[in-house]
Protein backbone atom coordinates (compact mmCIF):
# COMPACT_ATOMS: atom_id res chain seq x y z
CA UNK A 1 0.00 0.00 0.00
CA UNK A 2 2.79 2.44 0.03
CA UNK A 3 3.46 4.97 -2.31
CA UNK A 4 6.92 6.47 -1.28
CA UNK A 5 10.10 4.12 -1.18
CA UNK A 6 12.21 4.32 1.42
CA UNK A 7 15.07 5.90 -0.22
CA UNK A 8 13.46 7.70 -2.78
CA UNK A 9 13.58 11.58 -2.18
CA UNK A 10 10.30 13.54 -3.55
CA UNK A 11 11.40 15.02 -7.12
CA UNK A 12 11.80 18.55 -7.40
CA UNK A 13 10.17 19.91 -10.44
CA UNK A 14 11.73 19.52 -13.95
CA UNK A 15 11.84 22.86 -15.67
CA UNK A 16 12.15 23.95 -19.34
CA UNK A 17 13.86 27.59 -18.50
CA UNK A 18 15.91 30.42 -20.76
CA UNK A 19 19.40 30.16 -19.72
CA UNK A 20 19.12 34.01 -19.62
CA UNK A 21 18.64 35.05 -16.48
CA UNK A 22 16.89 38.24 -17.33
CA UNK A 23 14.47 36.76 -19.11
CA UNK A 24 14.03 34.31 -16.35
CA UNK A 25 11.63 36.14 -14.81
CA UNK A 26 8.02 37.67 -15.04
CA UNK A 27 9.14 38.93 -18.44
CA UNK A 28 9.41 36.13 -20.48
CA UNK A 29 5.93 35.63 -21.44
CA UNK A 30 5.02 37.63 -23.84
CA UNK A 31 2.55 40.98 -23.25
CA UNK A 32 4.53 41.94 -19.82
CA UNK A 33 7.01 44.68 -18.83
CA UNK A 34 8.61 45.36 -15.60
CA UNK A 35 10.91 47.57 -13.40
CA UNK A 36 12.72 47.82 -10.34
CA UNK A 37 14.41 50.64 -8.70
CA UNK A 38 15.99 52.21 -5.55
CA UNK A 39 13.54 55.18 -4.52
CA UNK A 40 14.72 55.68 -1.07
CA UNK A 41 12.64 53.46 1.07
CA UNK A 42 15.48 51.33 2.38
CA UNK A 43 17.82 53.20 4.44
CA UNK A 44 20.57 50.47 2.92
CA UNK A 45 19.80 52.32 -0.55
CA UNK A 46 19.11 48.90 -2.18
CA UNK A 47 16.22 48.42 -4.55
CA UNK A 48 12.79 49.13 -2.78
CA UNK A 49 10.12 49.28 -5.42
CA UNK A 50 9.17 46.96 -8.38
CA UNK A 51 6.13 47.21 -11.17
CA UNK A 52 5.03 44.52 -13.25
CA UNK A 53 2.57 45.67 -16.25
CA UNK A 54 0.12 43.80 -18.53
CA UNK A 55 0.37 44.92 -22.16
CA UNK A 56 -2.07 42.49 -23.09
CA UNK A 57 -4.50 42.25 -25.41
CA UNK A 58 -6.68 40.25 -22.60
CA UNK A 59 -6.14 41.36 -18.88
CA UNK A 60 -7.53 38.18 -16.79
CA UNK A 61 -6.07 37.49 -13.39
CA UNK A 62 -6.57 35.39 -10.22
CA UNK A 63 -5.18 35.92 -6.66
CA UNK A 64 -5.14 34.79 -2.99
CA UNK A 65 -3.66 36.59 -0.42
CA UNK A 66 -3.08 35.34 3.60
CA UNK A 67 -5.12 33.99 5.51
CA UNK A 68 -4.35 36.13 8.48
CA UNK A 69 -7.62 37.73 9.69
CA UNK A 70 -4.90 40.51 10.57
CA UNK A 71 -4.14 42.21 7.27
CA UNK A 72 -1.96 45.21 5.95
CA UNK A 73 -3.43 47.74 4.09
CA UNK A 74 -2.22 46.37 0.88
CA UNK A 75 -4.13 43.60 1.34
CA UNK A 76 -7.27 44.88 1.87
CA UNK A 77 -6.70 46.94 -1.06
CA UNK A 78 -5.90 44.58 -3.21
CA UNK A 79 -8.73 41.92 -2.06
CA UNK A 80 -11.29 44.81 -3.71
CA UNK A 81 -9.44 45.00 -6.75
CA UNK A 82 -9.25 41.57 -7.78
CA UNK A 83 -12.88 40.61 -7.49
CA UNK A 84 -13.86 41.67 -11.00
CA UNK A 85 -10.98 39.21 -12.36
CA UNK A 86 -8.87 42.11 -14.21
CA UNK A 87 -5.92 43.49 -13.09
CA UNK A 88 -3.56 45.08 -15.32
CA UNK A 89 -0.43 45.87 -13.53
CA UNK A 90 1.38 44.84 -9.42
CA UNK A 91 3.42 47.58 -7.89
CA UNK A 92 5.17 46.75 -4.90
CA UNK A 93 7.15 48.09 -2.33
CA UNK A 94 9.86 46.48 -0.13
CA UNK A 95 11.03 47.93 2.90
CA UNK A 96 7.86 48.72 4.97
CA UNK A 97 4.67 46.57 5.14
CA UNK A 98 2.21 49.59 5.68
CA UNK A 99 0.82 47.14 8.27
CA UNK A 100 -0.95 48.65 11.49
CA UNK A 101 -0.49 52.82 10.23
CA UNK A 102 -4.47 53.51 10.47
CA UNK A 103 -6.16 55.59 8.10
CA UNK A 104 -3.48 57.01 6.63
CA UNK A 105 -1.45 53.66 5.40
CA UNK A 106 -4.69 52.82 3.43
CA UNK A 107 -5.13 56.13 1.92
CA UNK A 108 -0.95 55.40 0.72
CA UNK A 109 -1.95 52.68 -0.90
CA UNK A 110 -4.80 53.85 -2.32
CA UNK A 111 -2.86 57.00 -3.89
CA UNK A 112 0.21 54.60 -4.96
CA UNK A 113 -2.40 52.97 -7.07
CA UNK A 114 -3.83 56.07 -8.35
CA UNK A 115 -0.27 56.96 -9.72
CA UNK A 116 0.25 53.82 -10.79
CA UNK A 117 -2.97 53.94 -13.02
CA UNK A 118 -2.15 57.89 -13.78
CA UNK A 119 1.58 57.15 -15.48
CA UNK A 120 -0.13 54.17 -17.10
CA UNK A 121 -3.45 55.77 -18.60
CA UNK A 122 -5.40 52.71 -16.61
CA UNK A 123 -7.93 52.96 -13.53
CA UNK A 124 -6.39 52.45 -10.05
CA UNK A 125 -8.81 49.81 -9.48
CA UNK A 126 -7.02 47.40 -11.83
CA UNK A 127 -3.89 48.08 -9.81
CA UNK A 128 -2.84 45.39 -7.19
CA UNK A 129 -0.48 47.18 -4.65
CA UNK A 130 1.66 45.00 -2.58
CA UNK A 131 4.33 45.53 0.65
CA UNK A 132 6.76 44.06 2.91
CA UNK A 133 9.01 44.57 5.62
CA UNK A 134 8.66 45.78 9.09
CA UNK A 135 4.79 46.28 10.44
CA UNK A 136 3.92 49.04 12.06
CA UNK A 137 6.47 51.68 9.93
CA UNK A 138 4.66 54.57 7.53
CA UNK A 139 6.48 54.55 4.29
CA UNK A 140 7.19 57.85 3.08
CA UNK A 141 3.83 58.68 0.72
CA UNK A 142 5.56 61.22 -1.68
CA UNK A 143 8.99 59.10 -1.77
CA UNK A 144 6.84 55.96 -3.06
CA UNK A 145 4.87 58.46 -5.68
CA UNK A 146 7.84 59.67 -7.22
CA UNK A 147 9.03 56.15 -7.06
CA UNK A 148 6.68 55.05 -8.88
CA UNK A 149 7.02 57.57 -11.98
CA UNK A 150 10.87 56.68 -11.32
CA UNK A 151 10.03 53.02 -12.32
CA UNK A 152 7.47 53.70 -14.75
CA UNK A 153 10.36 55.36 -16.74
CA UNK A 154 12.76 52.54 -16.49
CA UNK A 155 9.84 50.10 -17.55
CA UNK A 156 11.45 47.25 -20.21
CA UNK A 157 10.80 43.86 -21.58
CA UNK A 158 13.74 42.60 -19.83
CA UNK A 159 12.86 44.64 -16.60
CA UNK A 160 12.04 41.07 -14.79
CA UNK A 161 15.38 40.73 -13.08
CA UNK A 162 15.47 43.90 -11.73
CA UNK A 163 11.62 44.33 -10.46
CA UNK A 164 13.04 40.32 -8.59
CA UNK A 165 15.42 42.24 -7.03
CA UNK A 166 13.73 45.16 -5.52
CA UNK A 167 11.29 43.02 -3.17
CA UNK A 168 13.52 41.72 -1.38
CA UNK A 169 14.03 42.05 2.36
CA UNK A 170 16.04 39.33 4.39
CA UNK A 171 16.07 36.96 1.32
CA UNK A 172 19.72 36.74 0.00
CA UNK A 173 19.07 35.75 -3.47
CA UNK A 174 16.07 36.78 -5.84
CA UNK A 175 13.42 34.04 -6.59
CA UNK A 176 12.64 33.51 -10.19
CA UNK A 177 11.36 30.61 -12.67
CA UNK A 178 9.85 29.78 -15.84
CA UNK A 179 7.69 27.03 -17.29
CA UNK A 180 7.23 26.46 -20.98
CA UNK A 181 3.91 24.86 -22.28
CA UNK A 182 4.58 21.81 -25.11
CA UNK A 183 6.72 23.60 -27.67
CA UNK A 184 7.50 26.22 -26.03
CA UNK A 185 4.41 28.28 -27.56
CA UNK A 186 3.35 29.92 -24.31
CA UNK A 187 4.67 29.97 -20.56
CA UNK A 188 4.52 31.09 -17.72
CA UNK A 189 7.03 33.63 -15.45
CA UNK A 190 7.04 34.14 -11.42
CA UNK A 191 9.04 35.83 -8.96
CA UNK A 192 8.58 35.82 -5.42
CA UNK A 193 10.74 37.00 -2.35
CA UNK A 194 10.10 35.40 1.20
CA UNK A 195 12.78 34.19 3.34
CA UNK A 196 10.83 33.34 6.98
CA UNK A 197 7.61 33.32 8.73
CA UNK A 198 6.84 30.62 5.92
CA UNK A 199 3.70 28.83 7.24
CA UNK A 200 0.05 28.24 5.85
CA UNK A 201 -1.99 30.03 4.09
CA UNK A 202 0.32 30.94 1.92
CA UNK A 203 3.02 31.77 3.34
CA UNK A 204 5.15 35.30 4.00
CA UNK A 205 5.72 35.93 0.98
CA UNK A 206 4.85 38.24 -2.22
CA UNK A 207 4.59 36.26 -5.79
CA UNK A 208 3.57 37.66 -8.90
CA UNK A 209 2.87 35.45 -11.97
CA UNK A 210 2.69 35.87 -15.27
CA UNK A 211 1.64 34.23 -18.51
CA UNK A 212 0.91 34.87 -22.16
CA UNK A 213 -1.37 31.83 -22.79
CA UNK A 214 -5.35 32.63 -22.95
CA UNK A 215 -7.04 31.47 -20.20
CA UNK A 216 -10.06 33.00 -19.13
CA UNK A 217 -10.66 34.84 -15.08
CA UNK A 218 -12.39 31.95 -13.58
CA UNK A 219 -10.06 29.18 -15.10
CA UNK A 220 -6.88 31.00 -13.52
CA UNK A 221 -8.74 31.18 -10.06
CA UNK A 222 -9.13 27.57 -9.95
CA UNK A 223 -5.91 26.64 -11.70
CA UNK A 224 -4.26 29.11 -9.09
CA UNK A 225 -5.76 27.48 -5.84
CA UNK A 226 -5.27 24.26 -7.09
CA UNK A 227 -1.46 24.93 -7.09
CA UNK A 228 -1.10 27.22 -4.39
CA UNK A 229 -2.42 24.16 -1.94
CA UNK A 230 0.45 21.83 -3.13
CA UNK A 231 2.81 24.46 -3.15
CA UNK A 232 3.02 27.57 -1.00
CA UNK A 233 0.69 26.36 1.31
CA UNK A 234 2.63 23.32 2.16
CA UNK A 235 5.68 25.65 3.13
CA UNK A 236 5.88 26.39 6.86
CA UNK A 237 9.41 27.40 7.79
CA UNK A 238 8.42 28.68 11.44
CA UNK A 239 5.20 28.22 11.88
CA UNK A 240 4.24 32.18 11.72
CA UNK A 241 2.19 33.86 9.49
CA UNK A 242 2.23 37.10 7.64
CA UNK A 243 0.10 39.91 7.37
CA UNK A 244 0.83 40.83 3.56
CA UNK A 245 0.97 37.29 1.61
CA UNK A 246 -0.04 37.73 -1.75
CA UNK A 247 -0.24 36.08 -4.54
CA UNK A 248 -0.93 37.42 -8.14
CA UNK A 249 -1.33 35.72 -11.48
CA UNK A 250 -2.22 37.67 -14.76
CA UNK A 251 -2.44 36.44 -18.19
CA UNK A 252 -1.93 38.91 -21.07
CA UNK A 253 -2.98 36.24 -23.81
CA UNK A 254 -0.39 37.00 -25.93
CA UNK A 255 0.73 34.08 -26.97
CA UNK A 256 -2.53 33.39 -28.50
CA UNK A 257 -2.51 29.74 -27.60
CA UNK A 258 -5.28 28.05 -25.48
CA UNK A 259 -3.66 25.51 -23.25
CA UNK A 260 -6.23 22.72 -21.65
CA UNK A 261 -6.92 24.09 -17.96
CA UNK A 262 -5.36 20.55 -16.84
CA UNK A 263 -1.83 21.58 -18.75
CA UNK A 264 -2.35 25.17 -17.49
CA UNK A 265 -2.65 23.85 -14.38
CA UNK A 266 -0.06 21.48 -14.14
CA UNK A 267 2.63 24.04 -15.34
CA UNK A 268 1.35 26.42 -12.92
CA UNK A 269 2.03 24.38 -10.14
CA UNK A 270 5.45 23.25 -11.46
CA UNK A 271 5.84 27.13 -11.58
CA UNK A 272 4.60 27.67 -8.02
CA UNK A 273 6.56 24.43 -6.08
CA UNK A 274 9.77 25.79 -7.73
CA UNK A 275 9.26 29.28 -5.98
CA UNK A 276 8.03 27.71 -2.56
CA UNK A 277 11.11 25.61 -2.89
CA UNK A 278 13.44 28.21 -3.34
CA UNK A 279 11.98 30.27 -0.93
CA UNK A 280 12.28 27.66 1.55
CA UNK A 281 16.50 27.18 0.44
CA UNK A 282 16.38 30.35 1.44
CA UNK A 283 14.82 30.31 5.23
CA UNK A 284 16.57 32.55 7.47
CA UNK A 285 19.64 31.03 9.10
CA UNK A 286 18.76 27.45 7.86
CA UNK A 287 21.28 24.50 7.58
CA UNK A 288 18.72 21.94 6.03
CA UNK A 289 15.21 21.97 4.08
CA UNK A 290 13.79 19.40 4.91
CA UNK A 291 10.62 17.28 2.88
CA UNK A 292 8.18 15.62 5.63
CA UNK A 293 6.16 13.14 3.86
CA UNK A 294 3.22 11.18 5.21
CA UNK A 295 2.25 8.27 3.34
CA UNK A 296 -0.86 5.65 3.56
CA UNK A 297 -2.89 8.25 5.48
CA UNK A 298 -6.60 8.05 5.68
CA UNK A 299 -7.36 11.61 3.76
CA UNK A 300 -4.47 14.18 2.60
CA UNK A 301 -6.13 16.45 5.30
CA UNK A 302 -4.78 13.41 7.82
CA UNK A 303 -1.35 13.39 5.53
CA UNK A 304 -1.12 17.50 5.91
CA UNK A 305 -1.58 17.84 9.32
CA UNK A 306 0.62 14.92 10.30
CA UNK A 307 3.42 16.50 8.07
CA UNK A 308 2.64 19.87 9.52
CA UNK A 309 2.85 18.84 13.31
CA UNK A 310 5.89 17.72 12.60
CA UNK A 311 7.14 20.74 10.89
CA UNK A 312 6.36 22.89 13.19
CA UNK A 313 8.47 20.86 16.32
CA UNK A 314 11.05 23.20 17.98
CA UNK A 315 12.27 20.19 19.37
CA UNK A 316 12.70 17.91 16.18
CA UNK A 317 13.71 20.82 14.24
CA UNK A 318 16.52 21.63 16.64
CA UNK A 319 17.91 18.09 16.64
CA UNK A 320 18.10 18.25 13.01
CA UNK A 321 19.98 20.94 12.90
CA UNK A 322 22.32 19.43 15.89
CA UNK A 323 22.49 16.05 12.93
CA UNK A 324 20.31 13.80 15.53
CA UNK A 325 17.88 11.39 13.92
CA UNK A 326 15.75 11.50 16.70
CA UNK A 327 12.64 9.91 15.50
CA UNK A 328 10.61 9.38 19.06
CA UNK A 329 10.41 13.59 18.84
CA UNK A 330 8.50 12.98 15.01
CA UNK A 331 6.31 10.28 16.82
CA UNK A 332 5.35 12.48 19.64
CA UNK A 333 4.49 15.52 16.97
CA UNK A 334 2.53 12.77 15.12
CA UNK A 335 0.74 11.67 18.63
CA UNK A 336 -0.74 15.55 19.04
CA UNK A 337 -2.83 15.13 15.49
CA UNK A 338 -6.56 14.47 15.09
CA UNK A 339 -5.54 12.06 12.06
CA UNK A 340 -6.13 8.48 11.95
CA UNK A 341 -3.78 5.89 12.82
CA UNK A 342 -2.79 3.48 15.38
CA UNK A 343 -0.09 4.58 18.03
CA UNK A 344 1.28 1.52 18.33
CA UNK A 345 1.85 0.75 14.45
CA UNK A 346 3.62 3.78 12.91
CA UNK A 347 6.99 3.52 10.71
CA UNK A 348 9.49 6.22 10.61
CA UNK A 349 11.96 6.45 7.89
CA UNK A 350 15.33 9.53 7.89
CA UNK A 351 16.89 9.90 4.62
CA UNK A 352 15.56 6.80 3.57
CA UNK A 353 16.80 4.64 6.75
CA UNK A 354 14.09 3.16 8.97
CA UNK A 355 14.86 3.97 12.00
CA UNK A 356 11.14 2.84 13.64
CA UNK A 357 8.62 0.16 12.77
CA UNK A 358 5.76 -0.38 14.26
CA UNK A 359 6.14 2.10 17.21
CA UNK A 360 9.60 0.77 18.38
CA UNK A 361 13.10 1.08 17.26
CA UNK A 362 14.20 -0.47 13.92
CA UNK A 363 17.22 0.40 11.76
CA UNK A 364 20.66 2.05 13.70
CA UNK A 365 19.77 5.66 13.64
CA UNK A 366 23.70 5.97 13.03
CA UNK A 367 23.21 4.80 9.71
CA UNK A 368 21.19 8.26 9.05
CA UNK A 369 23.49 10.69 7.41
CA UNK A 370 22.15 14.38 7.97
CA UNK A 371 25.51 16.14 6.50
CA UNK A 372 23.10 17.22 3.74
CA UNK A 373 21.63 19.74 3.38
CA UNK A 374 18.10 18.03 2.09
CA UNK A 375 16.80 15.81 4.36
CA UNK A 376 13.72 13.74 3.89
CA UNK A 377 11.05 12.29 6.57
CA UNK A 378 8.74 9.12 5.83
CA UNK A 379 5.82 8.94 8.15
CA UNK A 380 3.42 5.76 7.43
CA UNK A 381 0.33 6.05 8.82
CA UNK A 382 -0.60 2.54 7.84
CA UNK A 383 -4.49 3.88 7.77
CA UNK A 384 -5.49 4.69 3.59
CA UNK A 385 -3.61 5.36 0.56
CA UNK A 386 -3.32 9.05 0.50
CA UNK A 387 0.12 11.24 1.11
CA UNK A 388 0.89 14.90 1.60
CA UNK A 389 4.37 16.81 1.96
CA UNK A 390 4.90 19.06 4.06
CA UNK A 391 8.45 21.22 3.70
CA UNK A 392 10.39 22.80 6.64
CA UNK A 393 13.74 23.90 7.98
CA UNK A 394 15.72 23.60 10.39
CA UNK A 395 16.01 26.12 13.86
CA UNK A 396 18.93 27.48 13.60
CA UNK A 397 21.03 29.83 16.14
CA UNK A 398 21.59 32.33 13.16
CA UNK A 399 17.93 31.91 12.37
CA UNK A 400 17.29 32.85 16.21
CA UNK A 401 19.77 36.28 15.78
CA UNK A 402 18.39 37.14 12.69
CA UNK A 403 15.01 37.54 13.81
CA UNK A 404 16.00 39.58 17.01
CA UNK A 405 18.14 41.64 14.83
CA UNK A 406 15.63 42.61 12.14
CA UNK A 407 14.01 45.66 12.35
CA UNK A 408 14.29 46.64 8.74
Amino acid sequence: MATIGPHRRPRRPRLTTTKDPKRMSVTHPAGFVAAGAAIGLKSSGKPDLALVVNTGPTFDSASVFTGNRCKANPVLWSEQVVKDGVVRAVVLNSGGANCYTGPEGFQTTHQVAEEVGKVLDIGSGDVVVCSTGLIGLVNDRQTLLAGVRTVHAQLAADGGDAAAQAIMTTDTVSKQVVVEGAGGAWSIGGMAKGAGMLAPALATMLVVITTDAVVPAADLDTALRAATRVSFDRLDSDGCQSTNDTVTLMASGASGVTPSLADFTAALTEACRSLALQLLADAEGADHEIAITTVNAATEDDAVEVGRSVARSNLFKAAVFGKDPNWGRVLASVGTTSAAFDPADLDVAMNGVWVCRESTPAEDPSLVDLSDREVTVTIDLKSGDAEATVWTNDLTHAYVHENSAYSS
